[in-house]
This record gives structure tokens, C-alpha cells and sequence, in this order.
């Protein structure tokens, strides 16, 4: 809540006010009433009604049964333009899909965003290994296996950004140590995925391997993750890369149509 404070100090102009009051949602609180909302995003609360009114009648917020507001379908719509959404998401989903079946665990895609992660898509079994991603979420990108993925083929002053820390611990696996990170980074890079075990939740492990887009830099990367105990990640490792290379022949990513053009000589 204290990013929604600032927000609405540091900027009172109407704008400011209403991205304070979309930020005050999150996973944990998706429906909010006016005096929440007041609360949260530090609004008087007949601004936040009057506001709050707006938003709904566009659309951005939808009223609840019991009375609370929520998310609106409006910016779903408005999100899906953003360069990594639709269209991404429809070339990846075929090739997720697919992975999908090998284990009918998770498989996630996302996109890097500042220092963070953003899930834009996740396919998960009703038996598959509880984890926190979810659509639309965010974690760090340096104790996710898509995270350590965008991060190797990062710009450079984004990967320093990141390695000057802190590098927050959620597990005792955590890879907190700007040395460690720095070396799993090259490891990456060098191998061609990353693989990511327990860093966030103890008992998964994440295979995670690059998606690149039409001038051969990484866009997106793609993961399946599973329970650790009797798995041997090694063996996902190939099925993971088939799939990050055919959503990169699909965004037209000229390495992956050259190798899928080598395959096609081979066997002819």
C-alpha cells in the first residue's frame, strides 16, 4: 500500500488518483469497498466515490454481488493491446499446449517488465504442484526460471539493476548472492535455458527456456514447472526448448527459421 501512498502524494492530478485506485487491488484483496478503496489508495472518500462511479460506468470497475467493486472486463480489453499481449499469447498457446500434455503440470509464459517478471499465460492440470504465478502476476526475475531467462538476455544496465540488489529471500534456496547470480546468468546464456529449483516454493522446480521475436532478441520466456521429488529436470529440458523454438519460428525469429530450414534439408 505504501507505492499507492507515495503515488497519490507525489502526484494529486486526476490520473494520479485513479491508478491509485486500480492499485489498490491486488491478488490477495480483488474486491474492495469505497472505504477500502478511500483507505488504500489515501483518497477522501466522496473523491473516491465520485471516481470510483466514473470507472464504473467505463467499464474499468465492475460491481460485486456483495456489494464491493473489482476489476472491470474494460481493461482486460484495453490491457490485450500491449505488445506482449494477444498476439504473443495466440502464437505461444498451440506450443504450451503441447508441452502441457508431457506432464500436465504447469506451464507458464512471460515477458519481462522493469525488474520483474509478468506472467501473460499459464496452463495448469487439477493435480498439478501449487505455485504463486498467476496471469497478470509478477515475481522477482532472479528466483523464477523465466525470471533468470529474461534476465541473461537482458541489457546490461537492467542485469546491473538487479545484481546491485538486495535480492530478496523467499526460500532457503533462494539465490541471494550477486556473485551466484552473475554466474547462473552466464550458465544460462551459455546452456540456452535455466533451471530453477526451489527457489520460491521448495518443492517445485521450473525448466524455463528463451522465446525469440523477429530480429533474434528475447522476448518472452516459457517454463513448465514441477515437484522436485522424482523429477529429473535434464529430462524436460529438450521438450522445453522445442516448444520456446517453434513460438520463435512463429514470431518469426530468423535463427529459429534457419534451424527449422537445416532440419528440413536433413530429412529431405
Amino acid at each position: 500500500m505504501s507505492w499507492v501512498r507515495h503515488t497519490a502524494q507525489a502526484s494529486p492530478s486526476v490520473v494520479g488518483r485513479v491508478l491509485g485506485l486500480l492499485g489498490a487491488f491486488s491478488t490477495q484483496r480483488p474486491v474492495l469497498t469505497l472505504s477500502e478503496l478511500s483507505r488504500r489508495a489515501d483518497l477522501p472518500l466522496s473523491t473516491t466515490h465520485r471516481l470510483v462511479r466514473e470507472l464504473t460506468e467505463r467499464g474499468a470497475l465492475e460491481r460485486d454481488p456483495s456489494g464491493g467493486y473489482r476489476i472491470g472486463l474494460w481493461l482486460w480489453e484495453v490491457a490485450s493491446l500491449a505488445p506482449h499481449g494477444a498476439e504473443l499469447r495466440e502464437s505461444a498457446l498451440p506450443f504450451l499446449e503441447d508441452l502441457y500434455e508431457a506432464t500436465h503440470q504447469n506451464v507458464q509464459l512471460a515477458v519481462l517488465d522493469g525488474v520483474e517478471v509478468v506472467y501473460v499465460e499459464r496452463i495448469s492440470g487439477r493435480h498439478a504442484i501449487r505455485i504463486q504465478s498467476r496471469v497478470g502476476g509478477r515475481l522477482p526475475v532472479h528466483a523464477t526460471g523465466v525470471g533468470l531467462v529474461l534476465l541473461a538476455h537482458a541489457p546490461s544496465e537492467v542485469q546491473e539493476r538487479v545484481l546491485a540488489g538486495p535480492l530478496k529471500r523467499y526460500s532457503p534456496r533462494t539465490i541471494v548472492s550477486p556473485a551466484q547470480l552473475r554466474r547462473v546468468l552466464a550458465d544460462v546464456r551459455r546452456e540456452g535455458f535455466a533451471v530453477s529449483e526451489g527457489q520460491i516454493e521448495l518443492d517445485a522446480i521450473s525448466v524455463a527456456a528463451p522465446v525469440y521475436g523477429e530480429n533474434d532478441t528475447v522476448v518472452a520466456a516459457i517454463s513448465i514447472v514441477v515437484p522436485v521429488e522424482g523429477t529429473d529436470p535434464r529430462t524436460l529440458v529438450p521438450a522445453v526448448r522445442a516448444a520456446a523454438r517453434g513460438i520463435s519460428r512463429v514470431l518469426g525469429a530468423p535463427r529459429a527459421l534457419r534451424a527449422a530450414e537445416g532440419m528440413r534439408r536433413e530429412t529431405d
